[in-house]
């Protein structure tokens, strides 16, 4: 357990409240060197791939955390518009053009088997069908990949589930 020392630092003289802070920068600055060593530090997005380098090496692109600059890779207009999320909304696109295929093939298969083709009529397969493409077109568009600005979009390094 903490003792009260620990848990109320406005208790601590200076000396040891400078030699916490002190043990607290230093296991950041190792945590954020693990990330360059391995590379990771090139997945992140851009504010925190800027904040990994300078935590590690207190700059990044030979600024440190007071500059415009890097102060700037902090708002929401530069994330939307950085490389890193606008390959993120482009594979948002891809994998939602994949699945919208995959449903029109299962789809077509569905329609065309000669044993189903009462419940295809039953359930309008044909209607769903041409559905589907129409949703596939529009999920092709320029104007879907601008709709999808502002959402999460989807992690290229991320496996897709079948």
């Amino acid at each position: 357990m903490f003792g009260e020392h620990i848990l109320r630092p406005e208790t601590q003289d200076m000396a040891v409240f400078v030699d916490g802070v002190e043990n607290i920068v230093e296991a950041q600055q190792k945590v954020a060197a693990c990330y360059l060593e391995d590379g990771s530090v090139e997945d992140a997005c851009p504010p925190l791939k800027a904040l990994l380098h300078i935590m590690a090496n207190g700059h990044y692109e030979g600024k440190d955390v007071h500059a415009p600059e890097i102060r700037a890779l902090f708002t929401r207009d530069a994330l939307l518009a950085s490389d890193w999320y606008q390959e993120r909304l482009k594979t948002k696109q891809d994998r939602d053009i994949r699945l919208w295929e995959r449903h029109i093939a299962y789809l077509d298969t569905f329609v065309h088997r000669t044993s189903h083709q009462d419940l295809a009529e039953r359930l309008d397969i044909q209607e769903r069908l041409a559905g589907a493409r129409t949703k596939l077109e529009r999920v092709r568009s320029t104007a879907y990949l601008q709709s999808l600005s502002g959402t999460i979009g989807a992690d290229p390094l991320r496996p897709v589930s079948q």
